[in-house]
């Protein structure tokens, strides 16, 4: 790796340059809600632009390898968090959380399994490699799919959002959970590693009711005007923890979400009467702006900087653009057919929301710094990766489009009806 060469650059040129990326990345999002167009392509792209710029003027940022997880999986508890937060839970909402999960839960065992079976049998790939491979490629990206879904119905857009957010964490949770077992040289299944992960769940959500009482507390009892901040850092913390000690503690990032974001119906009345917990609830407009805001700067520095990590001097393969192909149209076949039958009372647009993104991208950095095994594989590798994540993003915005304006033509074809 080159060290990072910015010789007598002057800071206010990096000061404009990243305030003007900040500005773009605010454009693309505008100019997304407007297209359906996914503002994360344009976000990949800028980043390609530039490495070409400084490519040419023969700039190089050292340890780029390092920044780009580091910033995902900031995003990532960001992302969660921000999703919680966002998720409604109430008796009507009951039934929509029940499909959701189900979906996501089915689909990522499913989608697993068929690229687990096209790995094997047509790349030459081995059971282990398969499973590690086909796991992040299976995951729904919360980050793609949950600005995406502001272009469907309220019921649909609830969804995806409860869906994807479900993938994310379910995909981790099996993903980490598979990679221990591979690296501890243990059967994938067996009654005594399901118990002790169904216990370490136990344990998890335990552990999150406790936190998530001490985290309202000191939310209410905190008088200092910077608390937001503080109780994203203790979270973080736990994270990295967890992470290190593979508990899958996004699960206690995701129930604090969901409690904070709907405290009046989660908690007893008694509980809500103290005034701490009052002044916590009275807050949650403002974390919720924060959360937002650091999700977005975050999201955008992402999605730049893996961008600005490729180069298409090497990108004439045809073989990976077939791999691509074939993996995004088993992603897109599995997902059609769960949501024709089980589904169907959904927008077919749907069938189509299945994008791939900063989980995928994260997964396999993590799979790659694996020393035990040697997981790469000729067949799966970062130009796949690309071409599988715009090209299930491009699904999406093709899906989502043409089935929207076939229901807008619809519905007013019906109004026109009951005026006549």
């Amino acid at each position: 790796m080159c060290s990072i060469v910015l010789p007598m650059i002057n800071s206010q040129y990096l000061i404009v340059l990243i305030s003007v990326l900040i500005v773009f990345s605010y454009l693309f999002d505008l100019f997304a809600r407007k297209t359906k167009f996914p503002s994360v392509i344009l976000l990949m792209l800028t980043g390609v632009i530039c490495r070409a710029a400084a490519d040419y003027w023969g700039y190089e940022i050292k340890y780029l390898n390092q920044i780009i997880p580091f910033m995902g999986t900031v995003g990532l508890v960001l992302i969660v968090l921000e999703g919680a937060l966002e998720l409604e839970v109430n008796r009507e909402k009951l039934t929509l959380i029940y499909k959701s999960f189900l979906s996501a839960f089915m689909l990522l065992l499913l989608t697993t399994a068929g690229l687990t079976t096209i790995f094997m049998n047509y790349m030459d790939m081995g059971w282990e490699a398969s499973v590690l491979n086909a796991i992040p490629l299976s995951v729904i990206s919360s980050s793609v799919a949950i600005p995406s879904a502001t272009a469907l119905g309220k019921n649909d857009q609830d969804f995806v959002t409860y869906e994807s957010t479900f993938s994310d964490i379910i995909g981790i949770m099996f993903f980490n959970y598979c990679l221990e077992q591979f690296t501890s040289h243990q059967p994938l299944v067996s009654i005594s590693s399901l118990g002790f992960l169904v216990l370490k769940i136990i344990g998890i959500i335990i552990f999150s009711g406790l936190l998530v009482w001490v985290l309202f507390q000191l939310m209410g009892r905190l008088n200092h005007k910077v608390k937001f901040f503080l109780i994203i850092s203790i979270l973080m913390i736990f994270y990295a923890v967890g992470k290190y000690y593979h508990l899958p503690l996004l699960v206690t990032i995701f129930i604090f979400g969901v409690f904070l974001g709907n405290s009046k119906t989660l908690f007893p009345k008694f509980i809500l009467l103290n005034r701490h917990f009052l002044r916590a609830g009275n807050s949650l407009n403002e974390f919720h702006l924060i959360t937002a805001e650091s999700t977005f700067l975050v999201r955008t520095f992402f999605f730049l900087l893996f961008g600005f990590s490729i180069t298409f001097g090497n990108y004439y393969d045809v073989e990976d653009f077939m791999n691509g192909g074939i993996i995004v149209g088993a992603i897109l076949l599995i997902r059609a057919v769960y949501m024709l039958l089980i589904e169907r009372n959904h927008s077919k647009a749907l069938i189509f929301f299945s994008p791939r993104g900063l989980i995928t991208i994260l997964l396999f950095w993590q799979l790659q710094s694996v020393p035990e095994f040697q997981f790469q594989s000729k067949a799966i590798n970062e130009k796949v990766l690309l071409v599988v994540i715009l090209g299930s993003m491009l699904v999406m915005m093709i899906g989502t489009i043409g089935f929207s304006v076939k229901e807008e033509k619809k519905a007013e074809k019906i109004n026109t009806d009951e005026i006549e």
